[in-house]
């Protein structure tokens, strides 16, 4: 990936300092090293599988270090329909991410429950966690989850580094509370 031209010196004599302001720094660390948690429960699952093939590539992006564990991840990648049952193991694992947590919410029926308007069914993970970027599509191409990426990249590297960790202004309340 490299480092962006705007934190490099202008010309070969002013090399041997760099200087830039620390949020900047940071802002581009964020932006470049994405640690995504797939949250895989139907068929966009499988579309995530050939993003991180060597055809898409996403590790172009900064976001090859596919984790399974939430404390070692800063994005959730939720692919599929999720079920009022699964709703508080979603909100848990969401807890879980290390901050600054990001979301990206993947087809038809994690977007809006897709064709499955019933009891069962939850009409939109927003209800139960903040979401960043959505992608449509049932199933999304691969290319529109690099897209979200790229989008989500350009929204961290002009989000202020301070205000992170506060809730977030379209932080979701309370409404799925778990059990224990």
């Amino acid at each position: 990936m490299g480092i962006d031209q705007s934190i490099l010196p202008a010309t070969k004599d002013e090399a041997g300092i760099v200087t830039t302001r620390l949020d900047e720094i940071v802002r581009w660390g964020r932006k470049n090293s994405l640690w995504p948690l797939p949250f895989g429960t139907a068929c966009c699952a499988i579309e995530f599988m050939g993003v991180v093939s060597s055809k898409f590539d996403i590790s172009r992006f900064g976001a090859e270090l596919v984790r399974f564990s939430p404390r070692q991840s800063d994005l959730i990648l939720v692919a599929g329909t999720i079920n009022y049952k699964l709703a508080p193991v979603l909100k848990r694992i969401y807890d879980q991410v290390a901050e600054p947590k990001y979301v990206i919410s993947m087809g038809a029926c994690a977007c809006s429950g897709g064709f499955y308007d019933n009891y069962a069914t939850v009409q939109g993970i927003e209800q139960i966690i903040p979401v960043d970027v959505f992608i449509p599509g049932c199933p999304p191409r691969p290319e529109a989850i690099l897209d979200a990426v790229m989008k989500l990249q350009e929204r961290i590297a002009i989000e202020p580094v301070t205000t992170r960790g506060r809730p977030r202004r379209h932080e979701v309340t309370e409404k799925m509370k778990d059990p224990r």
